[in-house]
């Protein structure tokens, strides 16, 4: 069987008029997005309380 000639106007018309596929978020995808997110919240908090510590100046006598 031959392709039919299609001509280039309606070869850039098909293109541009192609469903885009939309991709899904899979459950899976959304709970390491989560996971991610709040283990670089923790490692950022612990940044900061630990900088806190070696700015302040030892109080033991």
């Amino acid at each position: 069987m031959r392709k039919q000639f299609q001509s280039p106007a309606v070869n850039k018309a098909n293109s541009l008029f192609k469903q885009i596929p939309e991709k899904t978020t899979t459950d899976y995808e959304k709970a390491q997005q989560a996971f991610h997110a709040n283990r670089e919240r923790l490692k950022a908090e612990r940044l900061a309380r630990e900088a806190e510590r070696k700015s302040r100046p030892d109080r033991t006598p």
